[in-house]
């Protein structure tokens, strides 16, 4: 199975006990939610999925030199 190298960009509290941004390789056919499980991040808590700066679902199959950048839920009144 081929290899896909991906930019993974944490922001918020998201970035503690992690990292900013970090280059990995994937196993080819990854989602977005095998991503925020590899990361031990709840899918409940996060908000936005940007890749490529378009918001995608949690079931975008990602690609080779995909950047992913991903936010947490964002409380507010």
């Amino acid at each position: 199975m081929e290899r896909l190298h991906i930019k993974v960009k944490l922001y918020a509290g998201f970035r503690e006990g992690r990292f900013s941004e970090k280059e990995w390789d994937f196993s080819e056919g990854i989602t977005v939610d095998q991503i925020l499980e590899e990361l031990e991040i709840d899918k409940n808590e996060a908000g936005v999925v940007l890749v490529n700066s378009r918001q995608v679902e949690r079931d975008y199959t990602l690609c080779e030199g995909d950047e992913i950048a991903i936010f947490p839920l964002i409380a507010g009144g």
